[in-house]
């Protein structure tokens, strides 16, 4: 990723150049039916990255419980609900401190030290995993993370911001001299791949992780990967990225990992996505088992035509990263809803649980002194889609952009999400009545509220909303998010 302003929309949406409908932000009253008849697909999960902060504070097992379960967990001063997510993504790093031959690893002078990943494969002098070449107690606090979330049930993919130091054409695992050129050294096309093939098969033997899938790229065909960058990053021209995914499912092919599935090319936006895999011939498609994308286009982008190609081809498709700067969690609302209805991803990843930055972060922390600071408003909002909206229930599209189904077809529970972006109040009816079997009238149902009010409801339990006529009914204050559980419905 890279810090960026997003777009935002307020009452309408771009997409595709399009205009889609949100609940009016100064409409008094909105009916939202929801018909199981309008199911688009099973839910895969929630996750997150645990690049950069399980560098710092990885070994810590209670954020393991914090964010990979639904425990109630104390932290950062209070009692929260665990996230409930099950996947997350572990960054193989490019950094090394060592000297070979006279050469050793180029530092971005404004790369902080929590940001440089170590890595496994420190010089080329061999191949051989098991020479001096490598080092496998590198890392060890990211990967504590990795083993903690793995033992919680957590699916997780392995991904790479950029090569090895050493496979750079300058050293630097920040970037080129210009964010606009390749960085990969041609002759070490196929030794990140091998790197990366590697890692994934020491990962499952060494340290009982089998990873679902291998993402070589991240927001490669951007162009603000400078050897003056904050992060690690390396940019690919498609050809490029073609070629080295041909070598990494042949390297993964020759270690025992036919069936583990390549992911790509993890662009910045709808727009770079969607123009990098048009690029991929037809054989470098086939070796792509998911596209995945992050959402830093805010509201803007096509989502959909993405979606529509994407699926056309055969192909899973994860929002495999998502973050914003803005603190009140609003834009993260109604892009994440935005991304449910338009892109209908598999799954969904929030970039940095734990940042620096409070505006960015669902709970800020000081990575120098490695404790955390502040639970912040996206972690509630977070915990209304999270926590309710499950692995394997099937999702429904409501028809506008502000409310989010699930069925849940073994438990019989329906899960509604729905958010008033808007400055005023407004009463909303849900319409059920489509569905084959319902609870009785009277019946309570289950609502948390979030609101970005000072003093205001975080994901607080409401007691006295009833099914009355198969519809519900609730007055939703501004910048609120309800959820609702419905239990006892079948489609």
């Amino acid at each position: 990723m890279k810090r960026r302003t997003l777009l935002t929309a307020t009452g309408t949406a771009a997409a595709s150049g399009l205009l889609v409908p949100l609940l009016p932000a100064t409409a008094r009253a909105a009916t939202v039916a929801i018909d199981p008849d309008d199911a688009w697909g099973v839910w895969e999960g929630w996750g997150t990255s645990l690049a950069w902060w399980a560098n710092v504070m990885g070994d810590d097992e209670s954020l393991a419980d914090l964010f990979f379960t639904l425990r109630t967990v104390s932290a950062a001063g209070t009692q929260l609900p665990g996230l409930g997510m099950n996947l997350a993504r572990y960054n193989v790093g490019a950094c090394s401190w060592n000297t070979y031959q006279g050469e050793s690893m180029v530092v971005s002078p404004n790369m902080q030290s929590f940001k440089q990943i170590p890595g496994f494969w420190t010089d080329w002098g061999s191949e051989d995993p098991n020479s001096s070449s490598w080092d496998w107690s590198a890392d060890a606090t990211q990967r504590a993370m990795m083993v903690a979330a793995h033992e919680r049930g957590v699916a997780m993919e392995l991904f790479s911001n950029s090569p090895m130091w050493w496979m750079c054409l300058n050293h630097n695992p920040a970037g080129a001299a210009n964010g606009a050129d390749n960085n990969l050294q041609p002759w070490n096309y196929r030794q990140f791949a091998v790197y990366l093939a590697e890692t994934a098969r020491q990962a499952r033997d060494r340290w009982g992780v089998p990873f679902v899938s291998v993402e070589a790229f991240n927001e490669s065909t951007s162009n603000y990967w400078s050897a003056t960058g904050r992060q690690e990053g390396c940019h690919f021209d498609s050809d490029i990225q073609q070629q080295v995914l041909a070598h990494l499912r042949t390297e993964l092919d020759a270690r025992g990992l036919s069936d583990l599935p390549i992911a790509a090319s993890d662009e910045t936006s709808y727009d770079a996505a969607l123009s990098t895999w048009r690029s991929y011939s037809s054989a470098s498609k086939g070796l792509v088992e998911r596209v995945n994308v992050h959402g830093y286009q805010g509201s803007s982008g096509p989502r959909s035509t993405l979606r529509d190609e994407v699926r056309a081809a055969g192909k899973r498709l994860w929002n495999s990263e998502y973050g914003d700067s803005d603190g009140t969690g609003l834009s993260m609302v109604r892009n994440l809803m935005l991304d449910l209805r338009q892109l209908r991803p598999d799954a969904w990843h929030f970039w940095q649980v734990l940042d620096e930055s409070p505006n960015w972060a669902t709970i800020s922390f000081d990575p120098a002194a490695g404790r955390l600071l502040a639970v912040q408003q996206k972690y509630w909002f977070l915990a209304q889609f999270t926590r309710h909206i499950r692995p394997g229930m099937r999702m429904i599209d409501a028809g506008v952009d502000n409310v989010v189904a699930a069925l849940d077809e073994n438990a019989d529970r329906l899960v509604v999400v729905a958010a008033n972006l808007g400055s005023g109040a407004q009463d909303l009816t849900l319409d059920l009545s489509a569905f084959g079997t319902l609870p009785a009238d009277g019946t309570e149902v289950g609502l948390r509220v979030t609101d970005s009010a000072s003093g205001g409801a975080r994901y607080a339990a409401r007691a006295g909303t009833r099914l009355s006529g198969g519809r519900l009914t609730v007055s939703l204050p501004a910048s609120s998010v309800y959820t609702f559980d419905v239990n006892g419905v079948a489609a």
